[in-house]
């Protein structure tokens, strides 16, 4: 599909192994500059040290997808059917059992946009191939934790507030998030492209 006009052309594919250390720079670099006026320079440091990063089970499980344009990574995110509810291999929050379709949300996880590639659709465009995804594994909600900085972004896309928690981290900073989820419409059809680019299963 045609992007939005004045975008470059953004598209979407499935985060393999390799992608890890540019997506574990691009979290850093977009958790220092995007999280300012949310979150002090300790609270920030403490959550790249203890929660932002790459959690491997979803590169593994072929559910975290980067956003690329013009050939860079500008973005990642993913979507899960396991419980765990945020965090990254350094200490993911949450058992890595498989969720039920019928009656649990799935997860939305780790969304992360390079700071030059801020408000210029990537989100949106991750959010888009989630829900799809999730929609088409036969989820009926998607849940999340969302940083103070996200809670605006997700909101846009339809997410309801479900309650503000506070994750105490090993070092014994306090890390505020807000817990939110929404309902996903169930199209009969999918073709796998978002308005913003194409989708790829690329392996």
């Amino acid at each position: 599909m045609t992007p939005h006009e004045g975008e470059q052309r953004l598209q979407v594919r499935t985060a393999l192994p390799h992608d890890v250390p540019e997506l574990t720079e691009l979290i850093s670099r977009s958790a220092r500059l995007l999280s300012r006026g949310y979150y002090t320079e300790e609270e920030t440091e403490s959550a790249i040290r203890h929660v932002f990063g790459v959690d491997s089970a979803l590169v593994a499980d072929r559910t975290y997808f980067v956003v690329e344009s013009g050939g860079v990574i500008v973005g990642c995110g993913g979507w899960s059917r396991r419980r765990t509810l945020y965090g990254g291999d350094q200490r993911p929050v949450g058992p890595q059992e498989m969720l039920d379709p019928a009656r649990d949300a799935a997860r939305i996880r780790a969304f992360f946009v390079a700071p030059e590639a801020a408000r210029q659709g990537v989100g949106r465009c991750l959010f888009d191939a989630c829900v799809e995804a999730a929609a088409e594994a036969g989820f009926q909600w998607v849940e999340l934790m969302a940083t103070l900085p996200g809670v605006p972004f997700y909101a846009a896309l339809g997410c309801d507030a479900v309650e503000r928690v506070t994750d105490m981290l090993p070092d014994g900073v306090a890390l505020r998030f807000v817990r939110m989820h929404r309902q996903l419409s169930h199209p009969e059809t999918h073709d796998r492209r978002d308005r913003h680019g194409t989708y790829e299963d690329r392996g």
